[in-house]
């Protein structure tokens, strides 16, 4: 407790909340020495600051005094000066006799020490850059008091940034994330259930969730469930708002939700009465409604939509047989101007919106599934919408006659005439993602199989949130594979997107992957040389219709096992292609940072380098060959060979004339002996170190069809030998290998 005559010096004295949750005291931010009072958590390793008395007023040493006056504010001074470096100012006549106390809710408190224990100012009132719990944000009409979260400045600097973050009390009320004066991000509208803008609180299981729009107060708070979660909402100096709670056993934030996070959130992004559509992978984000024409053709489709849209020319509004078309899953436009009538439903509301020719749109005031009551009108141009899949409010646009019965053009079109399917007909056709309907695990996530109602099987594969694919991967994978047919690769029947889930679904093949067989000693037996050089060769022609004869030149990049998937007549089809990029006109080869793929299927050049081509390619497709070859992964351990790895085996033997040692003991007697050795020659030629000595895959194709005299491979990339007593070399550790590589990314 500080009081007239106890009071805090910058000398490591902190006043601690009594459940030992916050701490009050001196802190200097970053890597300033400036010196600030502020209230952090008092347990956490990290000093997490989330307030800040003197944010403007830094003082240069450790001179600082803390203390209640002689008028009873809480006051900073700096030795040697007879003014104070911030206060808290209020007016107290007729009483001195103050204390004031750091609360468990991260509150400090100036209290009138008598019976009535009147709170005479408090640091709720005067937010900085982090919302608690039970803390507000909005404003009070009677007390005055706007409660207005600003960032910092920088990490070095608590004075108050760019950023605020404030409730707009006008129309609909909403919360804006503004940059200076400017609209950065808003939340939506309140719908009873959460923030239109913000579909991740539908997860209200943590947080409870208040709104109050009296007539004196118009302000919102969310509060902890459970009071052992600690919870913060930060404005970030980078400009975005971040909700986080703190995990004891990892010892660190966890974040809950951010925004904005991609471009649909940053607001008017398409302009006015256009929207923002995420999920339209390979296509613009941003579409006008219906009823509406780009202000700016050019600039529309060179991704310039800032101007926006404007109704089509010709078209009549006002009396002429117009009606209204429904825009569900929406984020509807700024509230901040539109009409807001509680007493009627949504037909009253449709009747007064049709009467009046300046209303552009309405929609439900209340309920995202349009049930509700309340109705809402807008009467001028339609700002910062954006589409949901899942979530969101239906918004009816008023639009010509001549377009009534018109339909939005459908996404799948838009997006390679890709289907979409609800969440509802995948959770069905999966039981629920049932783990009984579980098929498997990859880098991108489960993979279930499911029966559609027409009775057709299908594998769904289901985007983790920690999956190593990303949002951007997997509208990779979606505008790839829509564009390429060929029967060596896996056939998508479409796609789900709906809030946080993202889904592709595919034609169920019964077989699994190629490595479940292969590499299973009890069932690789039911491959025999025949089906698997068909397999051999059923790759090398869907590879070589990616690099040579579909309208796209595409690079793979994870050419693996795991990825060849296998139909009921075991027939190959290469899949996954998150990791894939597209080469245009004459582009033959690229550079990446990010380097991604599986260890023992990568190019050195890639591995070492980011450098990928048709030969990277090329190279996986060699690795995978001797697999087939040899049913052993290329990590396997081979104890009497020098070489630590399976391409280093079979080279081994090949520079012996032993090759047909290594040849799965399982075929027995079903191969021939020069069609192996083809095999594995051909393997080695597109193991290569150098690059420009591996074959194309055209060649490759021509190779395994026709009889044709082969050159004779040179050294293959990685290969690790074990290191015996006898080498005069010493070398700590238990191998030396020829290439050395490091992998900034890789899938084990």
């Amino acid at each position: 407790i500080i009081t007239q005559h106890h009071f805090i010096k910058d000398n490591d004295e902190v006043i601690v909340s009594s459940g030992n949750i916050f701490a009050l005291g001196f802190f200097s931010p970053g890597s300033s020495s400036n010196r600030f009072v502020g209230i952090w958590y008092y347990q956490h390793p990290e000093k997490t600051v989330v307030w800040v008395a003197n944010r403007e007023n830094p003082i240069n040493d450790t001179s600082g005094v803390f203390s209640i006056d002689r008028r009873g504010n809480l006051v900073l001074f700096q030795t040697n000066q007879t003014l104070p470096v911030w206060s808290t100012n209020i007016s107290l006549a007729g009483t001195s006799n103050c204390i004031a106390q750091v609360l468990d809710s991260g509150n400090l408190v100036l209290i009138h020490n008598d019976t009535t224990k009147a709170v005479l100012w408090q640091s709720f009132d005067h937010p900085t850059n982090t919302w608690l719990s039970f803390q507000k944000l909005g404003l009070n009409l009677r007390t005055g008091v706007n409660l207005i979260y600003t960032s910092w400045k920088s990490p070095d600097d608590p004075g108050v940034g760019n950023y605020s973050f404030r409730m707009n009390p006008n129309g609909s009320p909403q919360i804006f994330l503004y940059k200076g004066s400017t609209p950065w991000w808003r939340s939506g509208a309140w719908t009873e259930q959460r923030w239109s803008g913000i579909p991740q609180m539908t997860q209200n299981f943590i947080f409870k969730d208040t709104f109050v729009n009296a007539g004196y107060e118009v302000s919102f708070s969310s509060d902890v469930r459970n009071s052992s979660i600690v919870s913060r909402t930060l404005v970030k100096e980078t400009g975005v708002l971040q909700r986080e709670t703190w995990n004891n056993e990892a010892q660190r934030w966890i974040v809950f939700y951010s925004a904005p996070t991609e471009r649909c959130d940053f607001y008017g992004y398409c302009g006015p009465n256009g929207y923002c559509n995420p999920y339209l992978a390979g296509a613009l984000e941003c579409t006008c409604f219906p009823g509406f024409q780009p202000k700016s053709p050019e600039g529309w489709f060179i991704g310039d939509s800032a101007g926006g849209c404007v109704r089509k020319r010709g078209v009549s509004m006002c009396g002429n047989g117009e009606g209204f078309v429904k825009f569900p899953h929406a984020k509807v436009p700024d509230t901040s101007a539109a009409v807001v009538n509680m007493s009627i439903g949504l037909k009253q509301c449709k009747e007064k919106c049709l009467r009046n020719c300046s209303c552009m749109a309405y929609a439900s005031a209340n309920s995202e599934t349009g049930r509700g009551i309340g109705c809402l009108t807008w009467h001028g141009d339609l700002m910062d919408a954006r589409k949901y899949t899942y979530t969101g409010q239906d918004l009816y646009i008023r639009v010509d006659k001549n377009e009534i019965g018109e339909k939005e053009i459908d996404e799948s079109r838009r997006n390679g005439d890709l289907p979409y399917f609800d969440l509802g007909t995948i959770a069905a056709a999966t039981n629920n993602f049932s783990s009984d309907n579980k098929l498997g695990q990859g880098g991108f996530g489960p993979v279930y199989k499911g029966v559609l109602l027409n009775g057709q099987e299908i594998a769904v594969k289901r985007l983790s949130n920690s999956s190593s694919q990303g949002l951007q991967e997997f509208k990779n994978e979606i505008v790839l594979i829509a564009k390429l047919q060929h029967r060596n690769l896996v056939r998508i029947l479409g796609c789900c997107v709906e809030g946080e889930e993202k889904m592709l679904v595919y034609e169920f093949l019964p077989n699994k992957s190629l490595d479940f067989i292969i590499f299973d000693d009890s069932k690789r037996s039911l491959l025999d040389w025949k089906k698997r050089l068909e397999i051999i060769c059923g790759i090398a022609r869907g590879m070589l219709y990616l690099h040579h004869d579909s309208r796209l030149r595409v690079i793979h990049r994870d050419l693996k096992a795991s990825n060849v998937l296998l139909d009921d007549a075991m027939n190959p089809k290469i899949s996954d292609f998150g990791m894939a990029r597209i080469f245009g006109g004459d582009q033959m080869e690229g550079d990446t940072r990010r380097v991604v793929g599986t260890y023992g299927y990568m190019s050195p050049e890639y591995a070492m380098h980011g450098h990928f081509s048709m030969k990277s390619d090329v190279y996986s497709f060699g690795v995978l060959l001797l697999e087939i070859i040899t049913g052993k992964k290329n990590s396997s351990y081979f104890p009497n060979s020098p070489s630590l790895n399976m391409v280093g085996h079979v080279w081994e033997l090949w520079k012996e004339e032993k090759a047909m040692e290594v040849v799965d003991s399982s075929l027995a007697d079903s191969y021939s002996t020069d069609e192996i050795l083809k095999c594995i020659q051909i393997g080695l030629l597109c193991v290569q170190e150098c690059a420009t000595n591996r074959p194309t895959m055209l060649t490759v194709v021509f190779m395994l069809s026709n009889e044709t005299t082969l050159p004779s491979p040179e050294q293959p990339a990685f290969i690790a030998k074990k290191i015996h007593k006898s080498d005069e070399i010493s070398i700590s550790g238990g191998t030396k290998s020829i290439n050395e590589v490091t992998v900034t990314m890789i899938d084990a």
